[in-house]
Parts: structure tokens; sequence; C-alpha cells
């Protein structure tokens, strides 16, 4: 007989949350330090406790309403659909013994060819966040063409384990690690050269965002990619688009560059792939670019691709996420509306309001007044992301099941903190 595995709402009672001085302190002695002072300022000194929906709840009872959290809740915290498919994996397989079969992988597999909707991408390779997508991505570039090159854009960012750095924008994060990072160069965001730049012949891929997150949610200009896919093409390089932030549904299409026409040769996704539950990630590529696993299926593999678990949850997700699609769009329209009216009422703090769908970047006239505004805003309620590409642009990044009410809220907390800081900065 089978038992039943229910997930209680969280509980709030004070013996159910630990102790966020001692928590602190832990995090402070045996993590990053500055991570710890960082969590503990926008929070209050008080924890993330539990979470439903677009709502977090503190330790200390506040609640506050999440417009971040990475891009990784596109569907809010603990959606039940996602939930009930991980209770149902949990129940019959955890786990993989990764010598069996089982059917959670193939079944994700199968769903992410059909919604990408490419009929040269056929092929998936599954991870557990966005780094191990881009590694994988970049391993199967380079064995399948034998050359090593790889050109990224200036501002992109693609995760910070040394495959990935490598294409990933910034000293910050690159730094002496430079000489360990594999050959490619990085590109002006506007492709200025790039049409040169992949027709090299040492060059393996080219790899793009079309619409950087990092970078503070900056659309790529498509004629320009256009131009430098179809010199890829011509050159036998291939053209990786990684979505893990944008895609999926997040800036309207399921995939952007298809939907561009760029016709790529792998589609990157993750974040929200897992339903704000498990860590997944994918590569959706084309069979000559999955030709190295086509001829060994070991060259690349990772004890925890395509966990049971995570399968369930992505595969839950994506029909949750299909089914909001439309809710989405109409949420979109609503949030462009009213960040517009935002930009209009402080002209002087805020430069630019760019994104699509429903991931938006808020720029202001500099980082100290951003970080500032960023500061303030869990204080008043809201959490969003930081840029760290960008620092003067803060983004938006709604769960797709936010309600309209929901981004009048959000907007007017925003208001009413740059207001705040703008009263604090004249009387200094």
């Amino acid at each position: 007989m089978r038992t039943e595995i229910r997930v209680e709402p969280p509980e709030t009672t004070a013996r159910a949350i630990p102790d966020a001085a001692e928590t602190f302190r832990i995090a402070r002695t045996r993590m990053a330090p500055g991570l710890a002072l960082a969590q503990k300022l926008a929070g209050g000194s008080a924890l993330e406790a539990s979470a439903d929906g677009v709502t977090v709840t503190l330790s200390n009872g506040r609640t506050l309403l999440d417009f971040g959290s990475y891009g990784v809740t596109l569907l809010g915290h603990r959606n039940p659909a996602v939930i009930a498919a991980v209770q149902r994996q949990l129940a019959t397989l955890p786990a993989s013994t990764r010598i069996l079969a089982n059917a959670a992988a193939p079944a994700l597999c199968r769903r992410l060819v059909e919604l990408t909707g490419a009929p040269s991408l056929t092929r998936v390779w599954l991870g557990q966040n966005g780094t191990d997508a881009v590694e994988a991505a970049l391993k199967l570039a380079r064995m399948a063409t034998g050359r090593r090159r790889v050109v990224a854009l200036a501002g992109g960012f693609h995760g910070k384990t040394l495959g990935a750095l490598s294409v990933t924008s910034g000293h910050r994060y690159r730094g002496t690690l430079e000489p360990l990072l594999t050959p490619g160069v990085h590109l002006a965001a506007d492709l200025t050269d790039a049409e040169h730049a992949v027709r090299r012949p040492d060059t393996a891929a080219v790899i793009i965002e079309p619409i950087q997150g990092e970078a503070g949610i900056r659309p790529l200009d498509q004629a320009a990619l256009r131009r430098v896919v179809t010199a890829a093409k011509i050159s036998g390089v291939f053209v990786i688009s990684d979505e893990i932030q944008v895609g999926l549904r997040r800036c309207g299409p399921v995939s952007l560059a298809i939907s561009a026409n760029l016709e790529p040769d792998a589609v990157l996704y993750g974040k929200h792939l897992g339903g704000g539950i498990m860590p997944v990630s994918a590569v959706v590529c084309g069979e000559e670019m999955f030709a190295p696993m086509l001829s060994d299926p070991f060259v690349h593999t990772a004890t925890f691709s395509g966990h049971p678990l995570g399968c369930a949850a992505a595969s839950a997700a994506i029909e949750e996420i299909e089914a909001r699609a439309a809710h989405g769009t109409r949420l979109a329209d609503h949030l462009r509306h009213e960040l517009g009216d935002l930009a209009a009422r402080w002209p002087h703090v805020v430069t630019q309001i760019r994104g699509r769908g429903l991931a938006w970047a808020i720029e202001f006239t500099d980082a100290e007044t951003a970080g500032r505004i960023f500061a303030d805003l869990s204080t008043a309620g809201l959490l969003v992301s930081p840029c760290l590409g960008r620092p003067e642009a803060l983004r938006l990044l709604p769960p797709i099941v936010a309600t309209a009410a929901h981004v009048e809220r959000a907007v007017a907390i925003f208001d009413e903190v740059i207001g705040r800081v703008v009263a604090e900065g004249a009387a200094r």
C-alpha cells in the first residue's frame, strides 16, 4: 500500500522558524560574510521563512512582493501542479541508478523538442543550472568542429565556472583567471565587426543572449543578429542562443531566437524551467552539434543530469507556463504601461525603461542612486534583482501568476521609494 505524501502549508510559528541572529552568525563565519551582510540588510535582520505565489514571508512576519529571485520564480513560489508532480515522482523513483533508464528524462526531452518547435533541433542534454547548459553547449561545439575559439558579446553573462567564464563579460569575474580561460573574443554588443569575427577559421561557435539579462535587460538588434547568424552558417560556426533567463515565455516566445527566425543550432533553457521548485537546465540542439554524444554518450555526463525529480518538475512547469502564456502577454502589456508612467513621473532620476514581456529594467542616473533605491525597496515590501553588469539598473522579473493589482502595487512601491530617495538627496 502506497503512503500518500502531502506538503503542508509553510508554518509561521516561532518554533518552526530558525533564529535569525544565529543563522546570520553561522552564515558570516561559515559562508561568505559579505553575502551574509547583504542578505541581513535586505531582510532587515530577518530571514525568508516561507513563500507562496508572489509573496515571501519573513521570520518577523513581514511580507514582500517577489518580482526578483533572478528569474527563477516565473510560476511564483510553491506552484501546486509542480509540487504535485515532484511528490508523485518522490513516491516512486526519487533518484536514478544511472545504469537503468527511467521515463522522466525522455518524457521531458521529447516535450522540450516539441515546445522549442524547430525541426532541426532534435536532441537534448539536461543539467541542473544555467552554467551546466552553457558548459555542455561550448564543449559540444568545440568537439563537433575541432575548433577552440568562441565569439561572445560584451555585457553577456553565461556563468562563472571556467568554461562558461570564458564567454562571460567583465573583469570582475575573470580577473586573474584570464590565463586559464579558453580562447575567445568579446565583441561590442552592437555587433560591430561581428560578421568578420565569426568568419575566422578557428571559430567553433558564437554565443548570444537575444536579450542580455545581467547587462540590464538589453535587447540586441535583430537585424544585426541575422547578419551574424548568416556569416556563422556560411563559416560552419555554431550559433548558441542562451535563453536561460529570457526564454520559455519570460519574454513572450518559447525561444526568442527561433521566434526571430535566427535559426540557432542550440537553445539553452534554465532558471524557471524547474518551476521554481527544482534546479533544471537544458541544451536543445541539432544532430550536427550533438554528434560527439552520438559517437560516445560518455563524453559529457553528470551524476544528476536528468534527475527524476527535476525532470518531473520541469515537465509540469512547462504545462503550467503554457497554460498561462496568454495571461502573461496581458500582464506584460500592463507592466510596460505602468513603468512608462513611472518614468514620466521621475524624468530626472529614471533615464530609461527597457525590456520585453515579463523582464524589465529601470535604469537610474547612477549606480549610487540605484543602490539606495534597491536597499529601500525590500524595506518597503518589494523584492527585485540587481544587474551585476549594469549597477545603475534594477530588474523587475514578475511571476506569470501575478495580477494587474500586483503590478500596480510593485510600481507604487517603486514610486514611493524613488520619492523618498530623491527627498533625502535634496536634504543633504
